[in-house]
């Protein structure tokens, strides 16, 4: 933008500069040729009285060789029989037109002539004539020029430096502008502009300071929010764990027990999420270990249903920028779906595999398959749920710098992909064939 500001002025000035530096230079020019001719002019006039009235033509040749020494040029007489007195000139039609009572100026090789006619003693017509070569016409309009043209670059210099400095007011504010909107955009909620520049500039730096503000509160409001509908959610549980525990002895008391735990450590996860956001923590996590995790607690369900569970999971730590909580969800999501939408018995099979930089999270199932759409809409579902389980999944693995693709597994059943951190595979919205 600065640039083109910058480029903008010159080319103003630019224009200005010409539109008055080129009829100047003409006008420099005009005079000079003007002041060269007027001079011949007078060298001429000043012959009249000595042609006109003297008979001895040595008397006019020396009159002649000293006004020709005065002169810008060669100085002329040529009479009425055709001798020329002073410098040898040519007698052209000029000449005649001249002896016709006359006066006037002609262009000739090498410059221009002024003829003036006059009235001898004897009655007879001469005429003076004066040469104006080029070089007298011409005097003085170089450098004139030069001095022209050192004062319009001069301005344009000036001009460009003035733009850039004026431009340089309007352009720093804005990239201020646009680095806050960055950081605002990265999670950074305490970046602020301080407003400057232009009316317009400022107020939109005023503007984005507000928005700033607006995001902070409505941040910490749906944080307040979770952590409240966290709290009112103990009560009921409490409950339920009490109703639980009168239970019998054995393992269906066990169970519900696991599963209310489950409840409670999923609640305290929401809080706890809220406060690293609200403090602005890196969110990281080993994505072995949280699924190592989950599996553990999806594993006596899958195992009650006849389920076979394939687990290939690397040795090390599987480092992904994404909070633990985000992936548990995800993978609560992958094997709900597997147990909702498949047959008992059907085989599932979990793996993080590395795949460039990054780390795939594959979820494989021998049931029917997806539909041709892969992806449904969020709030809608062709197999008759909400619609938000792969939408939640898909937006977690986008969080972390990866994406989510559906495939056709070995077993012909389902694959769902999230890839994280790296460089993602890239996301395809149907089935491979």
């Amino acid at each position: 933008m600065r640039r083109r500001l910058v480029l903008a002025a010159a080319a103003i000035t630019l224009t200005v500069i010409l539109s008055f530096a080129i009829p100047l230079g003409l006008l420099v020019r005009r005079v000079a040729n003007d002041r060269a001719l007027q001079a011949a002019d007078r060298s001429a006039r000043a012959l009249v009285p000595v042609v006109a009235s003297v008979r001895d033509p040595a008397t006019v040749q020396r009159v002649v060789e000293g006004v020709g020494t005065a002169a810008s040029g060669p100085v002329s007489v040529i009479e009425a029989d055709g001798r020329v007195l002073g410098h040898t000139t040519m007698i052209d039609d000029a000449v005649a037109l001249a002896r016709s009572g006359r006066s006037f100026t002609a262009s000739v090789p090498g410059g221009r002539r002024v003829l003036d006619p006059v009235v001898t003693p004897d009655g007879s017509v001469a005429v003076i004539s004066v040469m104006v070569p080029s070089s007298a016409l011409d005097r003085g309009v170089a450098t004139a020029w030069v001095v022209l043209a050192g004062l319009s670059l001069a301005l344009l210099i000036v001009a460009v430096f003035v733009a850039d400095r004026l431009a340089r007011t309007v352009t720093k504010p804005v990239r201020e502008l646009a680095q806050t909107a960055e950081r605002l955009g990265q999670g950074d909620l305490d970046a602020r502009v301080e407003p400057a520049g232009p009316p317009e500039i400022v107020e939109v730096g005023e503007t984005l300071n507000r928005l700033a503000e607006r995001i902070r509160g409505l941040l910490a409001a749906e944080r307040e929010l979770v952590a409240d509908l966290s709290h009112r959610m103990r009560t009921p549980i409490t409950a339920l764990r009490l109703d639980v525990e009168a239970l019998p002895e054995g393992l269906h008391r066990l169970r519900l027990s696991s599963d209310v735990d489950e409840v409670v450590r999923s609640l305290d996860q929401l809080i706890e999420d809220a406060r690293q956001s609200d403090r602005g923590l890196p969110e990281e996590c080993d994505l072995a270990e949280v699924t190592r995790r989950r599996l553990a607690f999806w594993s006596v369900l899958l195992e009650e249903q006849g389920r076979t569970l394939a687990v290939e999971l690397p040795r090390g730590a599987c480092p992904v920028a994404i909070a633990a909580g985000d992936v548990e969800a995800s993978i609560d999501v992958l094997l709900g779906n597997v147990v909702a939408h498949t047959p008992e018995a059907v085989r599932v099979a979990v793996g993080v595999v590395p795949v460039g930089d990054g780390w795939e999270l594959r979820v494989d199932d021998a049931g029917p398959g997806f539909a041709d759409l892969a992806v449904a809409e969020r709030g809608s579902s062709g197999a008759g749920s909400t619609g938000l389980g792969l939408d939640i999944a898909r937006r977690t693995a986008e969080k972390a710098g990866g994406a989510m693709r559906l495939e056709r597994s070995p077993d012909g059943g389902a694959r769902v992909v999230l890839a994280f951190g790296g460089r993602p595979p890239d996301a395809v919205p149907w089935l491979d064939g």
